[in-house]
């Protein structure tokens, strides 16, 4: 048992002799007290509850833990005259370091209760006397929200609570009343943002505030807070209008097509979507069987989301950056970190939802760890996270869920997945309706380009972007993106978060069965100097990129990222250009190949440069916000480019990705490439892959391609499957409520057709009508004989 908590407090709080041998409990568990029992609980699940310390699997954990813990109270500031905790935290009004020196607290307090964990002697009294001083000088009902309104409603009072319940034997009644005063005063109502009563907290800040509120319930003894707090999940006080629970059409939270979407156009599941899955599922873990169960009988929106919103976006146990907002500047965060945390998330509301959801996110579970390349799951787990992790990992009933092939488009949220056996492809655009990226608060300093067309590959590398990439890539260059070469400056200091608009009208595309799709975006770049048309062509093999229409008017030459690797620290992997290792510009190259990752062909020729550089940089330069900012050492990594020179005059580009290609398959798909590009304009893009039987194009305009004619702007896929000839379309500039497709192919009868979707004519021609009118971009499909 932890040093410093008696067994005397344990047994009145319900910890011993195992009391509490589940996160879920019967209700007549809680006869006595079940607030002193859900405080137990809440105990349990921050510390890992009664572990075996001497497990070598918690060694690391524990040591990591005590090692902090004890740095915090050795270097805390004591003296009576005291005007800060911590030297380096020091309390300025506009600062969010009264919440940074609550973390610390909090650090201390999980460390006196968590058994195993070691410290020279109790603190009790410091964290004490320390919460005394930031109630004080820092944290009360008297003082006005200044600097980031988060700070004051969220990071600090969950650190104040928490700290609260681990460190609840040496508080007194009175500390606790003045507390939960300051607690009340900034979180009186968790569906209202305190310093701005009409705005109504959605997504993860509601679900947040309702863990907040919840908490302060169970430890001031209010059924009424607690209640509050379960009731905000669902959104009781407004008749649901903002639940977690509920699909939304527009704004934050979770969207039909799996989308989520946090301040109000970001695609954000990888970062406040993992925030918001967390509290629900602390929520259902902590009040399960008790009177404030949680009972919503819409929360199935919230589980079918682990595999709707967040298993798309995990590539062997990793989150994806292109769902992570202005978090890619983090450095104590990345894609792994921020995928052990769902994963984390998952395995834990697994122990307190019913089948068949708990055996399924287990098996996902159990996949992303298994596959998790840098095994770096459990030496960066907490204690809990162990816990759940060894005893699914030693469960031989669970069997990893397989990374299943599949086609996503996620088109509320301008997302696209393209998964395929051995590598995953996505692609992050913006629209009228997405943002371009999100600063502020001094984060993503350099975000320019991620929602410009940048493309991610993700195959064997699985530390391509965690292995300090984002400070160290040129960030001006990102692959896909098609750009002028004007230098840009860092974008966003100071307290808030904005977003970049973009002006794209026509975003999104068509899925065909789950296994292709056409991709396409009308860039307009952030000052309107430059255009583009933009598709990517996802097939089994490879990624087909066109781009046409490519205007700029700053007088700056525009490029169009090819490639931009991380080859890692003195990487050498071999970069050829038609055969040929030397670094330079090729005018009609006719193919490229990077070692261990891929193959490139070039259809149509251009200009293409191809450069191996070092480039240093540091974290701080991309982050400097007060409680993320970034270390300033610096870190060196080596890249490999390719670059298409489009000149002043710009026009046009193509070019085969050919994923995990060796350099001999792709000198032979450069001269035979399985596909013929038959438009590559203004008005229309499309190709035809013979070795898959499909066609698709991108309709930017009524136009006529390779057998398909479009009276209006169309993504379109058209596929032959024995006799089964099958159609996928969509209307991504969601502007017409009809488009007539005329298809050259000779069907005979319907075999299925989406309710959208009108048969005017069959025979020697098939003539389609689609109501595509508020269906938001969506895929309608049809197949016929």
């Amino acid at each position: 048992m932890p040093p410093f908590i008696s067994r005397r407090l344990l047994l009145q709080a319900g910890l011993a002799a195992g009391a509490l041998t589940t996160l879920r409990l019967p209700t007549e568990a809680f006869a006595d007290d079940e607030f002193d029992v859900l405080r137990a609980r809440w105990a349990e699940l921050t510390t890992g509850g009664a572990i075996d310390a001497t497990d070598p699997a918690y060694t690391a954990a524990l040591t990591k833990l005590s090692t902090q813990a004890q740095q915090f109270v050795d270097t805390m500031i004591t003296a009576s005259d005291r005007t800060a905790l911590w030297a380096d935290v020091p309390l300025s009004p506009l600062s969010g370091n009264f919440s940074i020196s609550y973390t610390r607290l909090k650090t201390i307090a999980l460390a006196r209760a968590t058994t195993g964990a070691t410290l020279s002697a109790d603190p009790g009294e410091q964290l004490s006397s320390a919460l005394d001083f930031l109630n004080v000088n820092a944290f009360n009902e008297t003082l006005a929200e200044t600097g980031n309104w988060w700070f004051w409603e969220i990071g600090a009072p969950r650190a104040l609570l928490d700290t609260c319940i681990l460190a609840y034997d040496v508080l007194s009644a009175g500390q606790l009343t003045a507390y939960l005063k300051v607690v009340d005063h900034f979180d009186p109502d968790p569906n209202r943002r305190t310093n701005s009563p009409t705005v109504r907290e959605t997504g993860a800040n509601r679900v947040d505030k309702a863990l907040i509120v919840a908490l302060r319930g169970i430890v001031g003894k209010s059924a009424d807070k607690l209640a509050a707090g379960r009731d905000a999940l669902s959104d009781v006080a407004e008749a649901g209008k903002n639940s977690v629970f509920t699909y939304v059409t527009s704004g934050d939270g979770f969207y039909r097509d799996g989308s989520f979407i946090q301040h109000g156009n970001l695609a954000y599941v990888g970062s406040y979507g993992n925030v918001a899955l967390g509290g629900v599922a602390n929520l259902v873990s902590l009040l399960g069987g008790s009177s404030w169960e949680i009972t919503d009988p819409n929360r199935a929106v919230l589980l079918d989301a682990v595999d709707a919103s967040f298993a798309p976006f995990l590539v062997d146990g990793l989150m994806m950056d292109c769902v992570s907002g202005r978090a890619i500047s983090r450095g104590a965060g990345g894609d792994h970190r921020n995928g052990h945390a769902t994963t984390s998330t998952v395995l834990l509301l697994a122990s307190g939802v019913a089948e068949p959801y708990a055996s399924r996110y287990k098996a996902l579970a159990k996949g992303w760890i298994t596959r998790d390349g840098l095994n770096d799951y459990l030496p960066g787990a907490s204690i809990p996270e162990i816990s759940r992790a060894k005893a699914l990992l030693a469960d031989t009933q669970v069997k990893p869920a397989p990374a299943t092939p599949q086609h996503f488009q996620f088109y509320n949220q301008d997302r696209v997945v393209h998964r395929r056996p051995g590598w995953t492809f996505a692609i992050a655009m913006s629209s009228k309706r997405m943002a371009r990226y999100e600063w502020g608060n001094g984060e993503n300093l350099r975000g320019w380009y991620v929602g410009d067309g940048m493309t991610y590959l993700y195959a064997a590398d699985q530390s391509q972007y965690y292995d300090a990439y984002w400070p160290t890539v040129d960030a001006q260059r990102m692959p896909g993106t098609t750009v002028s070469t004007q230098t840009r400056q860092p974008g966003g200091t100071g307290a808030g978060t904005g977003t970049v608009a973009a002006y794209a009208d026509w975003v999104g595309g068509a899925s065909y069965r789950e296994v292709a799709g056409a991709v396409g975006m009308h860039l307009i770049n952030y000052d309107k100097t430059l255009q583009a048309r933009k598709s990517w062509f996802c097939l089994r093999d490879s990624v087909v990129s066109l781009g046409a229409g490519i205007t700029g008017t700053d007088g700056y030459p525009v490029e169009t990222i090819v490639e931009n690797r991380n080859l890692h620290e003195n990487g050498t992997a071999a970069l050829l250009i038609n055969g040929l290792s030397t670094i330079g510009t090729y005018n009609n190259p006719h193919w490229a190949h990077l070692d261990g990752v891929a193959g490139y062909v070039f259809p149509q020729g251009g200009r293409l440069r191809a450069e191996r550089e070092d480039r240093t940089g540091s974290w701080s330069e991309i982050n400097i916000g007060n409680d993320t900012a970034g270390s300033t050492t610096p870190y060196t990594r080596r890249y490999a480019k390719l670059v298409l020179e489009h000149g002043t005059e710009a026009g046009s580009y193509a070019y085969i990705l050919l994923p995990g290609a060796s350099k001999w398959e792709t000198a032979a798909r450069a001269v035979d490439p399985g596909v013929s590009i038959l438009a590559n304009t203004a008005t229309v893009q499309a190709i035809r892959s013979h070795r898959e039987q499909l066609t698709l194009a991108n309709f930017w305009a009524a136009s006529t391609a390779g057998g398909i004619t479009t009276d209006g702007p169309a993504s379109v896929v058209v596929g032959k499957d024995g006799r089964t000839t099958t159609i996928a379309m969509s209307d991504p500039s969601r502007t017409v409520q009809t488009v007539r497709l005329t298809i050259d192919q000779r069907v005979r009868a319907v075999v299925t057709a989406d309710p959208a979707i009108t048969v005017v004519a069959i025979g020697r021609q098939l003539v389609l009508d689609v109501a595509v009118g508020g269906t938001n971009g969506a895929t309608h499909t049809a197949s016929f004989h």
